[in-house]
Formats: C-alpha cells, structure tokens, sequence
C-alpha cells in the first residue's frame, strides 16, 4: 500500500497541473492567434482498442473554433471528458497546430509555464509508475481510488512547442517495431517474468507461471545462435512535419494534441516575419497507401504470439 505521503503528493501535484493548465488556457486565449488549424478524430469505442484500423475520417475546425477545442483539449484528463461508449484505455487526440504572435515577454512567459506543466505531468507519472511500487495491474486501482475517472495517457501526455516554424504538414505514420534479440536475451526476459510471479488476465498466478514456462521450454529448444526479433505493429498515428527554412531543416513529430507554435515579433512590428503555412490532415484509407518502395521481409514464423515474437526461417 503506498504511503499516505505519497498519496498527498498525488493529489496535490495533480491539483497544481489543473490549476496551471487553466492558466495557459487563459494566457494562449489573451496573445494573438495568427492561425489555428485543428483536426478532430473519431473516438475509440469500448472493445475496439485492438481492432485493425482500416480508415480513420477527420473533421477540420479553423481558426477561433480550433482555438476553442484545442485549449479545451489540454484539459480533457477524465473519462467523464468523453462519450459514454467511448475507451478509457485509448487517449483522446486532436491533432493540428494553433499559431501564436508574441513578443519577447509573451514568449518567455509562455515558455516557463509549459515547461513548469511538462515537468509536473512528468512528476505525476513518476508517483504513478515509479514511487508507488505497484505492479501495472495495480496502478488502476490505485489511480482510479484517488483520482477517479483520470485517464493517465492524456495526463503524461506532454504539450508540444514549436519556434518560428516555416510550414507545418501533416500525415500519418503507420509502421512496425522491430527488436533482433537473441536466444540468451529472450530467455532471460521470460525468466523475469517467470520471477515475478505475478498473474496476468484472464490468467491466475498459477496458469500464468505454466504458460511462461512453456514459452521458455520453447526457446531452449532453439539452436543458440537462433535469430529472433520482435515485430510489433504500431497502431497508425498522426504526426507534423515542421520546416525550419532558415536552417534548411525538417522535423517529425508525433502529433497526438495541437502543436504551440510560436512566433516571435522583431521590436516595433505588428506581425511576425513568416506565418507558417498549415497543411491539412487527409481522412486516413489504408487501401489507398501506396508505398514508393518496400523491401520484402525475410522470412520468419511466429513463435510467441503475446510478444509478437519470431524466428527467421
């Protein structure tokens, strides 16, 4: 059970994370907003987190209406937030870019406050996943008993920032984790969760024990110079291409929430010296990608499914 301090700490660092998030809704709402250009995502329903994404629509809000569902978006920590059929386990996302004139004071000031909020949704993360000492199956119980209904992938979830941008695009990723372990690491890492001896649903300690004892008799029996990888897919996500024209550089970034992008006033002007151009968000079609080249996979049979493990043949 962790300790009460722990738990004050909680409550209050989450507290403080409200109370300065409201204060850079406040703040963003007072400087000038250039162009705001945001994308809205279905919603995942209840059972359909591990369903295959085939297409995903998106809804386009501009300016003023951007701006309002973009500030409202970095609060949106709760599962009352949401529609009643919609996951607790899958984050809510609005990507896009909101576009802010400031001057050198506007600046640093928004500066401070969103990189004092990133360090507290770090903080709170850490209470959450480090200091309290739980299992994973335990922090639910322990998050949801004092901080009902907070939904802790949008609490982490850090804001972005982006300086004196040229262009921003967006798109979607869509790829696969690949890992290439061998033989000794794999039994190793089925030999901690052996150790841990904890129970993983639907299954008891006991079952679960049986079955990661299987899965280590399976790999022993391979050669011990056996090439295995993990190939997991990643679910597809949307990301921004950030151009900086004058160090001729292009930067990717996921793009699970609004960008904060900032421009900065020269002393005396009006208006920034380049408004960033903002692409648009496509509805995603898996059918209609069209890769310019993929090489073929080596071929590979699955040997664990739950790690998406396998063994070159």
């Amino acid at each position: 059970m962790p300790a009460l301090d722990l738990i004050e700490r909680l409550n209050h660092r989450f507290t403080q994370l409200q109370h300065r998030l409201g204060e850079l809704q406040n703040l963003l709402g007072e400087v000038r907003l250039l162009i705001g250009r945001v994308f809205e995502l279905p919603e995942v329903e209840k059972g359909q987190e591990h369903a295959a994404i085939e297409s995903i629509p998106v809804i386009q809000h501009l300016g003023a209406a951007a701006l309002a569902k973009g500030l409202d978006h970095f609060q949106r920590m709760f599962i009352y937030h949401q529609k009643q059929n919609t996951s607790a386990k899958s984050a809510i996302r609005l990507p896009g870019a909101l576009c802010f004139s400031v001057d050198d004071r506007q600046y640093q000031t928004v500066i401070t406050l969103i990189t004092e909020i990133n360090l507290m949704k770090t903080e709170l993360s850490n209470i959450i996943t480090v200091e309290s000492q739980l299992q994973p199956e335990q922090r639910f119980e322990f998050v949801h008993t004092h901080l009902r209904g907070l939904k802790t992938l949008s609490a982490y979830r850090s804001l972005q920032v982006v300086t004196d941008p040229w262009s921003l695009r967006f798109g979607w990723a869509n790829k696969q984790i690949i890992k290439n372990l061998t033989r000794r690491q794999v039994l190793e890492m089925l030999q901690k969760s052996l150790a841990a001896g904890r129970a993983v649903p639907p299954y008891d300690k006991q079952q679960w024990a049986e079955k990661v004892r299987g899965e280590i008799d399976a790999i022993s029996k391979l050669p011990p110079s056996v090439k295995l990888k993990i190939k997991r897919p990643v679910k597809v996500q949307p990301i921004a291409r950030v151009w900086y024209q004058e160090r001729q550089q292009q930067v990717q970034l996921a793009c699970p929430s609004p960008l904060i992008v900032l421009c900065r006033l020269a002393p005396g002007a009006e208006l920034p010296p380049q408004i960033p151009q903002l692409g648009e968000l496509l509805s995603y079609d898996r059918a209609s990608i069209r890769h310019k080249y993929k090489p073929a996979a080596l071929p590979a049979h699955l040997v664990i499914e739950r790690l998406h493990l396998y063994v070159a043949t």
